[in-house]
């Protein structure tokens, strides 16, 4: 029998049995994990609403083996909050359906429990405390996390240069197998293309350029959200349900 510390963000609660819940959580040294929390259904639990989605927590687990994901599931047995973004996230139905599109992707991209995502992670907290702090539009925030969740699991995308022989942007013709714009050459059939605002502004939200993200007209948010939202469902394999209810 072992304990573990680790902070993480609660992705998403599952009912278990009368007064239990199943916390699922991306974790900073373990990955994703998938614990269960005793009584926190109940009116006097001490932690329940401390493990909501989007909160981002101090937890300690208790497993029966020597380590933290095995046959069994663990059990949460103290939760501090690091901090409640979910108190100003599910206020606003923008940053609500933003963050839980966040959340889903974190999860998928961090499929394998106990397998650490140290990047995906970090990516994920400094997303939801952008969402939270409202000082952007919430699908640019889902946006800007989603092209780099890709980014840093292998999948980046170029917005200037050629990303088949590297010819210097701008470039015009976007095709999603190939990962990016591509020059006049290299051109396949089936490219999108966007307009150079749109690619200026997706090449933004993955560089972290605010200023110039904030000053696109809304046309090429919807454009840009559209590239998007096809090069993650080319590369998981199937869409995030979640996005769907996204206001755009």
């Amino acid at each position: 029998m072992s304990l573990f510390r680790d902070d993480g963000v609660v992705l998403r609660a599952q009912k278990l049995g009368e007064a239990d819940r199943i916390i699922t959580l991306l974790t900073r040294q373990h990955g994703k994990v998938r614990a269960v929390a005793r009584g926190v259904r109940k009116t006097k639990s001490k932690f329940g609403a401390r493990l909501e989605p989007f909160s981002h927590v101090d937890v300690q687990f208790f497993s029966r083996g020597s380590e933290l994901v095995g046959r069994g599931l663990p059990l949460c047995t103290q939760v501090e909050t690091i901090a409640p973004y979910g108190g100003s996230i599910v206020t606003d139905y923008g940053r609500y359906t933003a963050g839980t599109a966040m959340l889903e992707t974190a999860e998928r991209f961090a499929e394998n429990e106990g397998e650490p995502a140290v990047q995906q992670y970090l990516l994920l907290v400094g997303g939801l405390r952008t969402l939270a702090a409202g000082l952007h539009e919430s699908h640019l925030v889902m946006d800007a996390f989603l092209l780099r969740s890709l980014a840093v699991n292998g999948y980046g995308a170029s917005f200037t240069d050629c990303a088949k022989c590297g010819l210097e942007g701008p470039n015009r013709f976007f095709s999603l197998p190939a990962g990016g714009v591509l020059c006049p050459d290299c051109r396949v059939p089936g490219c999108a293309v966007p307009s150079p605002e749109t690619l200026v502004l997706l090449g933004a939200l993955l560089s972290g350029d605010w200023q110039t993200a904030d000053a696109c007209e809304p046309r090429y948010w919807r454009e840009g959200s559209g590239l998007v939202a096809a090069y993650l469902q080319w590369h998981l394999e199937r869409g995030i349900r979640s996005m769907r209810y996204v206001e755009k």
